[in-house]
Order: C-alpha cells, then sequence, then structure tokens
C-alpha cells in the first residue's frame, strides 16, 4: 500500500482493516485488491484497462521511422478467450465494492470495448450512456489501409438497474452554455507539458489520458468527497483530478515506473477551495416551492395577470393558485398546456409576470423563496 509522498510495499491490504486506504496507491494486481476492499464500499470505479491491441508488428511511418505503440507486456493477452476471463475477473470484483447506487466508467478502442460491454451485461451492470471521445489530434493512419482512428469510447454503467447514481445534470449544463451535454466530446490527446516524460525524454506511460477527460467524468458523475477507484492507475491522472475536485481516490498499479511518476504528479496538486469545488443543486433536490404558497407569502397577488413571454397568451391568478384563461382553468402546468394545444407544460417557465414593464418568469420568485429557506435552515 502506498500513500502518496511515503514509500511503497507491496502488500494486498486484509478484510480485517476497518477503514478504506483512500488517497492510497496499492502496489500489485488489481483483483487481489479488489477482492480485499470492503464490500460496497466506493462511489465510482473509472477503468482504463488493457485494450488487447494485439500488435504483432510494430508500427513504422512512411519513412520507416517507429511509432511510439503500445507493446508493453501488461498490453498482451495469449487470446481473446484469455482476455475475456482477466476482464470478468476483474468486473466482478469491481462490481462487489461499488456502492448499492455506484457507477462504472470504462474506456477503450475498437478493439476490446464491445468484448468489455459484454461482460458488463453479463455481470449485470445497468447501461447508462456510451460516451465518444472524439480526439482533436489523432495520430494518423501511416499505412492508409483503414480510416483514421479518431476515437475512444467511454462506456458509463451503474452497478444495477434499480440503481441511482450521481449525474450532475444541472452542472453539466452550466458548463456547456447552457445546454444539454452530449454524449460526443472533443478533447486533444495528452501532448505538451501534461505528458509526463521520464529522464530520457521518453513518455513514461504510452496511453496516458488527458486531465480534461477525467474533470468531466468525475464532475459529472461524482460528488464531493466520495471514493473513486481507478484498477489501472498508470500515471495518476484520476488520482490528480480527484485531488483537484476534492474527491478521493483508491489507485492500483503494479509498474513501478508508472507509480514513482504517480506519486511525484498528485504530491504537487493543490486542491481546490472547498467553495470552488461545490456545483449548481439539482433542481429536483431543492425543496419543493408550490405555486400556491407565493400567494400565501404575498409574492403574487390574486388578480394578477400571467403572459408567456411573448404576451401572446395570458391568464389570471385565483386565491387557490389556480389560473384562469378564458374556459380554462386549473393549475399553472394544466392550463399553459391548454392555452398552446400541447398535453404538457412546464408552468414554472411558460408564465411570466409583469415587473416595471418587462415580464420575468415566476420561476424567478420560486428561487428566491427556496433561497429563503436555504439562508433560514442553513
Amino acid at each position: 500500500m502506498l500513500r502518496t509522498g511515503s514509500a511503497a510495499r507491496k502488500r494486498v491490504p486484509g478484510l480485517e482493516e476497518s477503514h478504506l486506504p483512500i488517497d492510497t496507491i496499492l502496489v500489485g494486481d488489481c483483483i487481489a485488491h479488489m477482492n480485499a476492499l470492503p464490500e460496497a464500499s466506493v462511489d465510482l470505479i473509472f477503468a482504463d484497462p488493457p485494450y488487447n491491441l494485439q500488435l504483432e508488428e510494430g508500427l513504422t511511418r512512411p519513412d520507416q521511422s517507429k511509432v511510439d505503440a503500445v507493446d508493453d507486456d501488461w498490453d498482451k493477452f495469449d487470446s481473446f478467450a484469455h482476455y475475456d476471463k482477466f476482464t470478468r475477473e476483474w468486473m466482478a470484483a469491481a462490481r462487489r465494492i461499488l456502492k448499492p447506487d455506484g457507477a462504472i466508467w470504462v474506456i477503450g478502442s475498437y478493439h476490446n470495448i464491445f468484448r468489455v460491454g459484454t461482460v458488463l451485461q453479463d455481470l449485470g451492470f445497468w447501461m447508462l450512456n456510451d460516451v465518444v471521445w472524439r480526439k482533436a489530434n489523432p495520430m494518423p493512419n501511416f499505412r492508409g489501409t483503414r480510416f483514421t482512428n479518431a476515437h475512444e469510447t467511454l462506456i458509463w454503467a451503474s452497478r444495477s438497474q434499480k440503481s441511482r447514481p450521481t449525474f450532475n445534470y444541472e452542472a453539466l449544463k452550466l458548463s456547456n452554455d447552457d445546454t444539454q451535454m452530449r454524449s460526443d466530446w472533443l478533447f486533444p490527446i495528452c501532448t505538451g507539458g501534461e505528458r509526463l516524460k521520464d529522464a530520457n525524454d521518453e513518455k513514461v506511460h504510452p496511453t496516458q489520458k488527458p486531465e480534461a477527460l477525467l474533470y468531466r467524468v468525475l464532475m459529472a458523475t461524482t460528488k464531493p468527497g466520495d471514493v473513486v477507484l481507478d484498477p489501472f492507475f498508470g500515471t495518476g491522472t484520476t488520482g490528480a483530478v480527484a485531488k483537484k475536485l476534492g474527491r478521493h481516490f483508491i489507485g492500483i498499479e503494479r509498474e513501478n515506473a508508472y507509480i514513482n511518476a504517480a506519486l511525484k504528479r498528485i504530491a504537487a496538486i493543490k486542491p481546490h477551495d472547498s467553495h470552488a469545488i461545490e456545483t449548481a443543486t439539482p433542481k429536483r433536490s431543492a425543496p419543493r416551492i408550490p405555486f400556491g404558497s407565493l400567494i400565501e407569502q404575498g409574492l403574487i397577488l390574486p388578480g394578477t395577470k400571467l403572459f408567456d413571454a411573448q404576451r401572446r397568451y395570458s391568464a389570471v391568478v385565483r386565491v387557490d393558485g389556480s389560473l384562469v384563461s378564458d374556459t380554462h382553468s386549473g393549475s399553472i402546468h394544466r392550463v399553459g398546456a391548454l392555452v398552446q394545444g400541447f398535453d404538457a407544460c412546464n408552468g414554472w417557465t411558460f408564465w411570466h409576470l409583469e415587473n416595471g414593464g418587462n415580464v420575468i418568469p415566476i420561476d424567478d420568485l420560486r428561487e428566491h423563496v427556496r433561497a429563503r429557506i436555504d439562508k433560514l435552515s442553513a
């Protein structure tokens, strides 16, 4: 077990340990270590397993210069059956240590991601999304015999169909200019100062992932204080981003060169301030404020006329919180739908109140009430 800034000791933590080895790199086999961790103890797993690239010969450019491809022993398997067995074993261990509402991310290429997806479903994980990481600067196809491989695929899956994993929808939407975050993500591959190099100016790890990719994953699907486990820790991208965002990590790695680089990298990181790592509060978890409470508190008076944003429709507020518009009457949602001829409507965003010649959504008043409640309960 190796805590950042301490010396490595090759051992598997025993089940008798009462605490989780957070912010630690466990040295050795990922399956053995995961099987020794407490059951249902981890919030999220991010896994970047061997891709099983099956490279029989080294890659060369047209000028015969060697391409720095993945030819390490950890990516070599005797057969597909051997790879599938390994995948099933580490995924079964991963599922055991996930909390009931936990989730897993797995990244891969066309060489392995379909096999990985099959095993995920066979073991009872529930598919939530596949995400395409489109590389802004992919390696070209030097032989000219295939399309340039310009993307990798991530699978996001919950522990089971009944799980309710963290998804910071509002935070993602805010970070994406008030637009829903899509499942195709554009990031450059890891280059420049972020790419870790050894004393010979060679890459420490051939497939180091960009921090931007992990930043989005962790911001989207974890909360401050959550524990994120990475069974193929490599040079510690997951740990580095987790530390910045106020999450805890557990890394598992067997290659000493990667471990040493990860230790140095993570030790140099200063976490963001606690206020900075908080994200937007999901509206569905905020206190429920019925429209009638705005009338009760005098924020909207009976007889007030409401409009849609373009002033095409209008309705009058009644004492019980219902609206009336011509022959239509009912809740803010029902009347909003009826005047438009729709089956449903979000009355909070549809209806507006006149204020100094302008119209403001009644949802602004609801947020005002929520803010006041939060302040009183703090």
